[in-house]
């Protein structure tokens, strides 16, 4: 995707934020000395409900070619996030997205859309190669000095994280059972913005409540719930001064 793009996306999130967050899908409060920046830039959750161009974007028509081709059939687009990711915000463990969506059977996707320069200096992601062929692992607990989510997945013996950096515009698709997660972005002056969508194949079951599924033209396909999913990333409570 092009640089006018991302910066599009990111004006309009940002304008989002200053108009005061929308109930239910985030809520920025005022920052504090030495307190939390996610508290005052968090995640937009579901922006596609409440934004026209995250709609636009997540039903790209773009992204549903390559989606097609990793699933091998029809898709539907299950979830949207942005991820404002502050200077000194914290990252996100290692963990899986199936732990989250659940979809019964098959897998989830995710399109992942930088919009900043994104690097290991302002937490960028880091992926564990081979995981998407395995299985759910059961999580610990995350570090939550270093985390906003509760859930860390260990890597498996054998493979080793590697480091993803990204320009703006590029979009990394991976599977839902690859572990994957972020550090703290450690800048005092850069943001890593990011666009997130999670899809599944047509031929899915099942679905976490959370995830109301959608046509990649537009319609609601509901699909029945599957049991222990929930959003993507459960979260500590704000953390404090530091």
């Amino acid at each position: 995707m092009g640089r006018a793009e991302t910066d599009r996306l990111c004006a309009r999130f940002a304008a989002l934020r200053a108009a005061g967050g929308v109930p239910g899908h985030f809520e920025p409060r005022g920052a504090e000395p030495g307190g939390d920046p996610l508290a005052a830039w968090p995640r937009v959750m579901q922006p596609h409900e409440i934004d026209g161009l995250s709609r636009a974007l997540l039903l790209d028509a773009r992204l549903r070619e390559v989606l097609e081709l990793l699933l091998g059939e029809e898709v539907l687009a299950a979830q949207s996030m942005f991820s404002f990711k502050p200077p000194g915000a914290r990252g996100q463990a290692l963990h899986q997205d199936n732990f989250y969506l659940r979809v019964e059977p098959g897998t989830c996707v995710a399109a992942w859309l930088a919009c900043d320069v994104i690097d290991r200096d302002n937490g960028g992601l880091d992926v564990v190669p081979g995981t998407h062929r395995m299985e759910l692992f059961r999580p610990e607990e995350a570090d939550a000095e270093v985390s906003f989510a509760r859930e860390y997945v260990p890597p498996p013996p054998g493979p080793a994280p590697v480091p993803v950096d990204m320009a703006p515009g590029d979009v990394l698709f991976f599977n839902g059972s690859l572990v994957h997660g972020s550090g703290p972005n450690r800048t005092p002056d850069r943001f890593r913005r990011s666009f997130i969508g999670h899809y599944v194949g047509r031929s899915a079951e099942r679905i976490g409540g959370y995830y109301r599924t959608l046509s990649m033209s537009g319609e609601r396909v509901p699909l029945p719930e599957s049991e222990g999913a929930g959003p993507c990333g459960t979260e500590f409570a704000p953390h404090g001064p530091h």
